[in-house]
């Protein structure tokens, strides 16, 4: 293109765009609507109204489940849910040595540890944000300003999600090396002696169970929750305790108890852990703007203006 060309064409854009044009070098995009978000606590109303668009697509959330919101103005766009930790997770004694039981350890070393964990520690167990808002840095924004707010020393996260979309660990959460369930083998042999479908089919698994004549489908039921019960620590700690674990696991649907053992078996989600550098403040506002996110790194306390 000659030179008259370009000068034509110049004076064309400034007759058609007659403002004043900046040209910035090395430029970042923005979305504007950052500067409208707020961080705020929320209420399971609002987990209701977002959590068909969350993966897991579950009615149901972990014990201790409390909430905070992402809004944009008045309008509701994220929902974290905040939980309490498991007790007992082998990746979290890799990070937290002095955490894992010594087998030497006794009725007051281990209401001791359940209190510290219960003291110190959460977990983020859902993280949504609205389809309209997706892929503009909202999500692990939002995970950091709730991991603030919450207020403890060390917020998890375990995530299989985290393995393909790195929200969490821009948030600032540290995760360990992935680590295959200690119930793999064990669990591989039953689904291997039990079902001749895929161990990670469900829908294969429940298709072949139904195919079965009653007497061996309520065979196959009893030997999968007695199974599943047998080997699951999760039904055995904290609130599990003094036979309700098992009573739940019994009123368990074949599906419900299937899926739940390929959790144990077969998932190996990734876990991080993020460490509050506000905790003990007492000067955090109960609404944050999410743009404070930027104002310093994820290991450095909030600036409040």
């Amino acid at each position: 293109m000659t030179d008259t060309h370009l000068a034509v064409r110049e004076l064309d854009c400034k007759q058609e765009f007659p403002w004043e044009c900046e040209r910035l070098e090395n430029c970042r995009p923005h979305l504007s609507l950052l500067d409208q978000m707020t961080v705020q606590r929320g209420t399971i109303e609002d987990w209701r109204t977002l959590e068909d668009l969350h993966y897991k697509q579950s009615g149901s959330l972990p014990a201790g489940s409390h909430h905070f919101t992402l809004k944009l103005g008045d309008e509701l766009i994220g929902v974290l849910v905040m939980a309490s930790p498991k007790l007992l997770l082998k990746e979290r004694h890799v990070v937290l040595p002095r955490l894992k039981p010594t087998g030497q350890d006794n009725k007051l070393t281990n209401q001791y540890r359940m209190k510290w964990i219960n003291a110190n520690m959460s977990v983020v167990a859902r993280v949504v944000v609205d389809t309209m808002y997706r892929g503009a840095g909202l999500a692990y924004r939002f995970t950091n300003i709730a991991s603030r707010m919450e207020g403890k020393r060390f917020i998890e996260i375990q995530s299989s999600m985290s393995k393909y979309n790195l929200f969490a660990h821009k948030a600032g959460f540290q995760f360990v090396k992935p680590m295959r369930s200690n119930k793999y083998d064990v669990g591989i042999r039953f689904f291997r002696s039990t079902f001749e479908s895929d161990p990670a089919d469900l829908e294969a698994i429940i298709e072949e169970w139904s195919a079965k004549d009653p007497i061996e489908r309520a065979a196959v039921e009893k030997a999968t929750k007695d199974f599943y019960y047998a080997h699951s620590a999760l039904e055995k700690t904290g609130k599990s305790l003094g036979g309700v674990g098992e009573a739940r696991v019994a009123r368990m649907s074949f599906r419900d108890c299937v899926h739940a053992l390929q959790q144990m078996v077969l998932a190996s989600p990734l876990y991080g852990i993020y460490t509050n550098p506000d905790v003990g403040r007492d000067d955090m506002p109960a609404v944050v703007p999410l743009t404070w996110f930027d104002n310093q790194p994820t290991d450095a306390k909030l600036i409040l203006p």
